[in-house]
């Protein structure tokens, strides 16, 4: 089974990613390096959130039906 490869940049503050566990909005919109705008549920984010909010470079995994397979932060 074929895997896409995403990388992009977020730099989220604290304060706005509440909103996502308050329930005001369940998805981040991101762009990525080659220009494709894609929605993530916010809850596969939520393990990077620091004090700081979402900062960092990260790579998505999906199959080729775009189903995530995996989320991680790079250096």
């Amino acid at each position: 089974m074929k895997s896409n490869v995403y990388l992009f940049t977020l730099n989220i503050s604290y304060h706005i990613f509440q909103q996502h566990y308050a329930g005001v909005a369940s998805t981040v919109v991101v762009k990525t390096d080659n220009g494709l705008t894609l929605q993530l549920p916010a809850s596969r984010l939520r393990p990077y959130l620091s004090q700081l909010g979402l900062k960092g470079r990260f790579r998505l995994t999906v199959d080729d039906a775009n189903r995530f397979k995996s989320l991680e932060q790079i250096v």
